[in-house]
């Protein structure tokens, strides 16, 4: 049926164009230099937004990291929501000299509303106005000690919202926080670098980010709530024309989960997030790379792709016509065999990725030769559990859930 063949040449090539992008990707961090700021005044006045709940365990090591920055202390302000908090978490912020707003909402979950809440509150008081740039974090994070005065140089050098490198405080405990842990420094090192050296936008990812006083008013504050409130704020930032820049020299440590449970949990949650934001930005994106010829659009309308409701949609139907005699069982049986080729190609080209990885940021990595050999060979089954994790997120109903975190 002609059906079936355009879904398989449209997932052959939109799967070919990804994996080709990001082969170049990966040639082009390798082999070109990184992009560095100039030096730049100390002078800007920044406030740091973080969204906590019940994490007075983990809080106080980014409250240091912040009061310890080669930055001069007196122009970062420290703002913590306290979200729905049962423990003391407020109170340890207030006791390290941390403006505290403390929110009550168990209807409206979740660290989108909680920024939302805690950005409004700045703005009814007027302080909001106070700042050049916000940036963001989350509780369980831990920074270099030049963080700021790094990300300070990119935004000085004109960029109206920054991310930067994503580290792991915890990559060495087990192969659950390595997978992720591995997944975010090669999102940094070989997607963001070379989106810089392209002259693209950049992907916010979740924490370790910030924005301009201008970004805030055109944006009323926060005003982004779907599951994944990161990738929506980057989608947004693209049709307003903004280019996302990227900042490695600005290190931020993120704590993984170390259950398989807790992992499984937070990518379904943002799996169920990437549809969302398809959803609502895709048509968006689409228009935006034919009519702007922008390829930051390209770049993420590739990313948001939802290939997995495409593969159910594609099977579905093959089965269908399979079924009713408009195709041989046989086609579609010589067509799952040709995916579970692709899968063993896949398993295979995500450990050479993650060694490729581990070796070109080998000094940034916490772990022992011997940890690292294996969890190159588990990276692959932490990546393809996504499988059955995407799946389960187009029938889902996920929600926002709060990940426990030990203070690694």
């Amino acid at each position: 049926m002609v059906l079936l063949t355009v879904l398989d040449v449209v997932m052959v090539v939109l799967g070919g164009v990804g994996v080709i992008y990001q082969a170049a990707c990966i040639v082009m961090s390798l082999f070109s230099k990184p992009v560095k700021f100039p030096d730049a005044p100390m002078n800007k006045r920044y406030a740091v937004l973080i969204s906590a709940r019940n994490e007075e365990g983990v809080i106080g090591n980014l409250i240091d990291s912040l009061r310890e920055q080669t930055y001069p202390s007196e122009l970062i302000d420290i703002w913590l929501v306290a979200d729905n908090c049962t423990d003391g978490t407020a109170q340890l912020a207030r006791d390290r000299g941390c403006y505290v707003v403390e929110r009550n909402n168990l209807k409206l979950i979740g660290k989108g509303y909680a920024l939302t809440y805690l950005l409004g509150r700045m703005m009814d008081d007027g302080v909001a106005d106070n700042y050049d740039a916000y940036f963001v974090f989350d509780a369980d994070n831990r920074l270099d000690k030049h963080y700021v005065e790094e990300m300070n140089k990119a935004f000085q050098s004109g960029f109206r919202i920054l991310t930067s490198y994503r580290n792991s405080v915890n990559l060495a405990d087990n192969w659950v926080s390595s997978g992720s842990a591995l997944w975010f420094i090669r999102e940094s090192r070989f997607l963001n670098n070379s989106r810089m050296i392209l002259g693209s936008s950049c992907h916010v990812g979740g924490t370790g980010f910030m924005f301009s006083r201008e970004v805030m008013k055109r944006n009323k504050g926060w005003k982004f709530h779907l599951l994944t409130e990161d990738l929506e704020f980057t989608m947004d930032s693209i049709l307003h024309g903004d280019r996302i820049g990227y900042c490695g020299s600005a290190m931020l440590y993120d704590e993984q989960p170390v259950t398989f449970q807790q992992s499984w949990r937070q990518r379904l949650r943002w799996s169920k997030g990437f549809l969302q934001v398809f959803r609502y930005y895709g048509p968006a994106l689409v228009k935006r790379a034919v009519r702007e010829r922008d390829f930051s659009a390209v770049d993420f309308t590739l990313l948001l792709c939802p290939f997995t409701l495409l593969g159910l949609v594609r099977i579905v139907l093959g089965w269908l016509f399979a079924a009713f005699g408009f195709v041989t069982w046989q086609s579609q049986l010589n067509s799952m065999s040709s995916w579970i080729s692709g899968i063993v190609l896949t398993v295979v080209t995500m450990m050479a990725l993650a060694a490729l990885t581990i070796v070109a940021e080998r000094d940034h990595i916490g772990a022992s030769n011997k940890e690292l050999f294996a969890y190159v060979l588990s990276f692959p089954i932490y990546m393809l559990s996504y499988v059955p994790i995407s799946f389960q997120a187009i029938f889902s109903k996920a929600q926002w859930k709060p990940i426990v975190h030990k203070g690694a």
